[in-house]
C-alpha cells in the first residue's frame, strides 16, 4: 500500500492543484499543511532539500512538486505509484 504525504501552504496554487488531483485519484494521503507551522516546513525542507511548496512523498520517496506529480500522471505513471484500486490507502468514491 502506498503512503502518500503532502505538505503545502493553503495559500498556494499549485498546493491546491496537487490536492485536487490526489483526491481525483481517490486516494487517501497524510495532509501537512504547513502555512503557519515553522517547525512542520523545517522538516519539509530537511526532507526534500527544497523551500517550495507543494512537496509530495509517495512511499518516502520524493515526487517533489505539482508539476512533478501532473507529469508521472500524465506519462501513466502514477497509479502505478499508488497502488492498485483496492489498495486500503484508497477512498470509496
Amino acid at each position: 500500500m502506498a503512503k502518500i504525504e503532502i505538505y503545502h501552504k493553503t495559500w498556494c496554487g499549485f498546493s491546491r492543484a496537487a490536492l485536487k488531483l490526489l483526491r481525483e485519484k481517490g486516494v487517501a494521503f497524510i495532509d501537512i499543511d504547513v502555512t503557519d507551522d515553522a517547525i512542520r516546513e523545517e522538516e519539509m525542507v530537511m526532507r526534500s532539500g527544497r523551500i517550495t511548496v507543494p512537496e509530495i512523498f509517495i512511499d518516502g520517496e520524493l515526487i517533489g512538486g505539482y508539476d512533478d506529480l501532473a507529469g508521472l500522471d500524465a506519462a501513466g505513471e502514477l497509479a502505478a505509484k499508488l497502488g492498485p484500486e483496492d489498495d486500503p490507502w484508497r477512498k470509496a468514491a
